[in-house]
This record gives structure tokens, sequence and C-alpha cells, in this order.
């Protein structure tokens, strides 16, 4: 087992105080058994789980405190660095949840909790610690997203690429440039299949030349058929949040094609649907029937009974019944579980049917070849980072291939320090769905 890679402790002075504000809100009657829950819903996309909480609540008989936040891994590193983590945080980075466990901030998960860690998205892996080496799970999915799909109104499919309009949006608060690298990493999926991906999100391939480089040479070429400025407009335009309570790319531009993972049809009615992103993109093989996912993951950070058995309410169909029917129609979470309801597909539950949009979406995940983990969120958090800034860097002149190549070499130099012999990679990031 090769040692782990440092956590990096470095946060901003802001996210101390949205730490303490967290850890304050776990405080309840001495009588009531409370558990703080940290997760990344926000503005309203949070109010579901709250629901669903307090569904599982009924049932536990204890109280949950959910606190949301935009900045999930500054708060979270607050809390360790003041020794006060929450209960349970949801992450949807493997490989910062990785570090928490090398770190022994995430706890192995327990009995039957072990069960729920479901793959690709929860791998087992080996730490080692004074006891020695010891190989287990750390986190399990409790919400999983389908990527590789591009959101477009009724016969968009069919049109040139001269016609098509692209909306693109990079701004994210801290996290700003993932939509840009989702598509980095989609493009290297259709085209070379979910080997090589896989070696590319284990840092085992070179990003200044080969396969990695295609994949941006591809978006460029991409880019070069829409509109002249939108890559620069896309810099400053949010991925989703278009102002005055409106939300959906696909609402507000004049764009007609969204490369987005299947959250945001939470926004669109059925006339926006989902297909596969090479029914799309020219060039790309048809056919490869492989896509790339994310995942909300939830770890024990503060071990207890309740905070096991959280876990395990998380995970089970009677949970993600309540989630649905919490939900609204656009809002459906998706669950890598393969639990059947109305329409008996996989990752479907509860009473409601879900929309046309979320069937598609269902029918894609079921009967994928392979489902692949999204790459940047397995990478260490600072190859990460720099991934994501190279993305907005280089929508600022995506046709300049001098740039292209600087960019590539900064990116290249931190892939080689991530595999030094001392660096540790998660690995295992592509599988069949589960059911």
């Amino acid at each position: 087992m090769r040692a782990p890679y440092r956590l990096f402790r470095t946060v901003l002075a802001g996210a101390l105080l949205v730490g303490a504000a967290v850890v304050s809100a776990g405080c309840a009657a001495e009588d009531e058994p409370t558990l703080v829950v940290l997760g990344p819903w926000t503005d309203g996309e949070e109010k579901p789980f709250r629901k669903t909480l307090a569904k599982i609540g009924e049932r536990t008989g204890r109280h949950y405190v959910y606190k949301g936040t935009r900045s999930l891994r500054e708060t979270l590193v607050a809390q360790l660095r003041t020794d006060a983590p929450p209960d349970v945080a949801i992450l949807n980075g493997p490989g910062e949840l990785a570090e928490y466990a090398l770190n022994g901030d995430a706890r192995p998960l327990e009995g039957d909790v072990e069960d729920k860690a479901v793959a690709p998205w929860a791998p087992s892996f080996p730490v080692t610690t004074t006891k020695g080496t010891e190989t287990h799970a750390y986190w399990v999915p409790i919400r999983v997203d389908l990527k590789s799909i591009v959101w477009s109104r009724a016969g968009e499919a069919d049109a040139g690429p001269e016609d098509a309009v692209w909306c693109l949006g990079m701004a994210s608060g801290a996290t700003s440039g993932w939509p840009g690298t989702d598509w980095i990493e989609d493009l290297l999926l259709q085209r070379q299949g979910h080997a090589v991906y896989e070696q590319f999100a284990t840092g085992q391939l070179p990003w200044d030349k080969g396969p990695v480089k295609r994949a941006w040479q591809d978006w460029a070429a991409l880019l070069a058929t829409d509109e002249p400025a939108n890559g620069v407009d896309s810099l400053t335009t949010h991925f989703e949040n278009l102002g005055a309570g409106r939300y959906g790319l696909l609402k507000g531009k004049d764009c007609t094609r969204e490369h987005q993972g299947s959250f945001i049809g939470r926004h669109y009615g059925d006339d926006v649907r989902p297909a596969p992103t090479a029914d799309f993109v020219e060039g790309l093989p048809r056919g490869r029937n492989v896509f790339e996912v994310s995942g909300d993951m939830a770890a024990v950070f503060k071990p207890s009974d309740a905070a096991w058995e959280l876990l395990l309410e998380l995970t089970s169909p009677r949970t993600q019944a309540d989630w649905v029917d919490a939900a609204g129609p656009g809002e459906r979470p998706y669950f890598p579980s393969g639990t059947s309801g109305t329409s008996g597909t996989a990752g479907t539950t509860g009473g409601k049917a879900p929309t046309g949009a979320s069937a598609d979406v269902l029918r894609m995940l079921d009967g994928a070849d392979q489902i692949c983990v999204d790459a940047s969120d397995a990478m260490p958090s600072t190859l990460r980072g720099a991934f994501q800034r190279a993305v907005l860097e280089f929508l600022e002149k995506p046709q300049d291939t001098v740039a292209l190549d600087g960019l590539l070499a900064q990116l290249e130099a931190e892939r080689l320090l991530q595999r030094e012999p001392d660096a540790f990679v998660l690995d295992d990031l592509c599988d069949a769905p589960p059911g």
C-alpha cells in the first residue's frame, strides 16, 4: 500500500465562520438525539431531502439537522481543523472522500452498511493505520446522476452543427469550470471507450499528447462551429441560474443544446429531453453505450450507532420512496440500487411515475454497457482544481493551439506529481450498472 497524499488544509477565513455556524446548529435539547448532516444542496434544492430526513426521524425517533453549502470542501475542512465534524457528510468527489479516509477522518463502513457501497461509486480500498492495513469501503452513494447526455427540444438532434448553438455556463462559485471538465471527460470516453477513460481518470495517461490532448482538440473543434463569443461569455454565465428566479440555460440564452447531467432536468418540462452526447457531436462513434456518472455519497465523520443507522436508512427503498414523493416531477432523484417502481426500470421507486425525461435517463442508465465515475471527481483535489482552472483559461481563446499546449503541459506536470511512488490513486472507476 502506498502512503496517502496529504489533505490540503488551507481554507478561507470565511469558511471557518460557516463551519462554526454548522457546528452550533447541532446543539439541541439534551433528551433529543441530534445528528448533523452536511451536504451540497441549497437554494430550495434541499427541500425534498429535508422532508425525507423528517420521515426518517419519524421512524427512528431521532432529530436530524441538515446544513447545505456550496462551499462544501472549505466548510468540512474548517470543521475538521476545529475537531467538530458533522456526524454525516454528503460529498460528490470520490477522490476527496478518499483523502478523508486516508487521513482517518472518514470512518470505514461497518456491518450491513458496507453492503450498500455500490460500484462504481463506492469502491473498497486499503488504508494503513496503526493497526495495520485493512481494506474497506468508506462511503455509500445515496443519489446518482447520469452524465454523457445532451438536452434539447424535439427535432434538435437532427439539426446540423452549423445550426446548433451550445449552452455554455462555467460559473459555479468556488468550483467554476466543472461543466467544462465534464465536456473533456465525456468526449474522451465517447471516442476512446471506458478502458482508456479509466486510465485517464487514474493518472496513467499523459495530458499533453495522445487521447487526452485529442479530447481538448475535439472540444475546440466543436466550439469553432459555435457562436464566436460563446466561450468567453461562459466564464461569467452561471451553469444554471439565469437570475430573477429563472433557471436552466435553455430557457434564457439563445442556445439550442445543453451538455449537462440529469439533475438539470428539474428546470425543464417534457418538451426538453436528454439523449446520448454522440447523437449531437459529429465524428464520435455511435453505439458505444457508455456513460459518465456522478453521485452524492454519504460518509460518517463522527461514528455512532445513530450515524450508521442513518446511512442504512438513506440507502433503503423506503427512504428512496419518501424522497421521490417529496420531490416535484422534474426533481425526482435517481438511485444506484436497482430498486424498481411503477416504471419497472432501475433506479425508480415510490408511487410516482417518472416524467418522460426521467424515463429517458433511467432507460439510458439501466441499459448502459458501462458506467464510469466522473473522472475529475475521482482525481486528487489539487489536480481536480487545476483541471477546472485550465478549462476557464482555455475558453478565453479555444482556438489558440499554443495556449492549449501550455495549459496541457501544466496539467501534465501536476499529473506527474500525483504519480509519484508514494501517491494514492483510486481505481476500478467503471462497471456495469447495478441491477
